[in-house]
């Protein structure tokens, strides 16, 4: 036989993490005992008021049909009423958008406003998925560095030298994801002036504002920005519900239509006692994400320690669920940095290469895994450096 996958699939490689992890998985196998600081994804539980309405409203017999594809009304309302909480933003119902989590929103805006040999503006470094989404629907990718001498912002003087006649649209992500970068109105202003004067959809990917982060922002809280922004956003990382999938999505009127369009297409809605219970979790109270955030600080020490015991240099100014590191000097990349790591201490780490070229020479440690793990991944490190040296 001589059957082929589709042309597109073969601009993509798997996950670097459905990889990576099989790896891991194997070598738990043998009896390794990997201790992991790779994945973004929390470990603790959800508000006590989330998992009781999930398991109440679980058991009502009204509950388990199909659902609206736009979500059921309250949830549209409560995702509303939390923008406006948190970031002063107003939204009507009709302005947003449920998704089963934010990376599913990812594909549905591509394939909404994306024609074959559209432009999109993708960061360098960056999450994988924009390019290799753009990648699958045939888009012609141009990637936009983000450099560390700029503090890893967009360089607009740069973009303007640009030929951007065919870009239709421009993902960006603050706090940034690995560079822990934050957000900020300027930064956000110029956005969403530069979208509007090109006429470039700008997208922007906002999971992590809550995680040791004290001003969470919205880049809808610019004047006039949901004329040309569509922002994603999630409660996986700040809610831990990252295996729930509960996203969504906010923008014009008629950019929420359109996506719907595409979305009503693919799925058929969200359990409903699982959009009962993120009704819930949106209402959590300050102190709950207070807590969390103590949680996260006392984890960064130790993330932190542990790069200085690898001679990274990170910035001690970076917010989000990572802590960001540069190799030492004499390091040769930082797959192979990783690697040693992983099969010299049983300690994984995040290679920056993943995320793009301009991530070849950094790592990055998860927040996602209790400060008795890190220890145990810092001592692991620190015997091994004892026998090298």
């Amino acid at each position: 036989m001589n059957i082929k996958p589709a042309e597109h699939i073969k601009s993509i490689t798997e996950y670097y993490f459905s990889v990576k992890l099989a790896e891991v998985a194997r070598m738990n196998a043998e009896g390794k005992n990997v201790v992991s600081l790779a994945v973004g994804a929390p470990d603790s539980m959800p508000s006590q008021e989330t998992i009781d309405t999930l398991c109440l409203s679980a058991q009502r017999p009204d509950v388990h049909a199909y659902q609206p594809y736009t979500g059921i009304p309250e949830l549209r309302k409560a995702y509303a009423g939390w923008y406006k909480r948190f970031y002063n933003v107003d939204l009507s119902v009709d302005e947003v958008l449920p998704l089963i989590g934010s990376k599913e929103g990812i594909l549905h805006i591509s394939m909404t406003f994306l024609n074959v040999g559209d432009g999109v503006l993708v960061p360098n470094p960056g999450y994988p998925t924009y390019k290799s989404v753009s990648n699958l629907l045939r888009a012609n990718v141009i990637e936009y560095d983000l450099l560390e001498n700029n503090g890893w912002y967009p360089d607009f003087d740069a973009l303007e030298k640009m030929d951007l006649s065919g870009i239709k649209l421009m993902w960006v992500n603050y706090p940034n994801m690995p560079t822990g970068a934050k957000a900020t109105n300027e930064l956000f202003e110029r956005l969403v002036a530069f979208g509007k004067k090109h006429e470039i959809i700008i997208c922007h990917d906002n999971p992590y504002s809550f995680i040791l982060n004290n001003k969470p922002m919205s880049i809808l809280s610019v004047p006039g920005a949901k004329d040309i922004c569509i922002e994603l956003n999630s409660l996986s990382k700040s809610h831990n519900m990252s295996g729930w999938r509960m996203g969504m999505l906010s923008s014009n009127e008629q950019f929420v239509k359109w996506v719907l369009k595409a979305k009503s297409n693919i799925d058929s809605g969200q359990f409903k006692p699982m959009q009962l219970a993120t009704v819930a979790a949106l209402s959590n109270s300050d102190e709950w994400h207070a807590e969390m955030n103590k949680i996260y600080a006392e984890r960064r020490v130790w993330a932190e320690k542990i790069m200085n015991l690898l001679n990274c240099r990170f910035d001690e100014n970076q917010v989000g669920l990572f802590v960001w590191g540069k190799l030492p000097d004499e390091a040769s990349g930082s797959e192979e940095f990783i690697n040693d790591i992983l099969y010299n201490s049983n300690v994984f780490i995040t290679p920056g290469f993943i995320f793009g070229s301009n991530g070849e020479r950094f790592i990055r440690i998860s927040l996602g895994s209790s400060v008795d793990l890190l220890k145990e991944a810092y001592t692991r490190i620190e015997n091994k450096l004892k026998t090298v040296y």
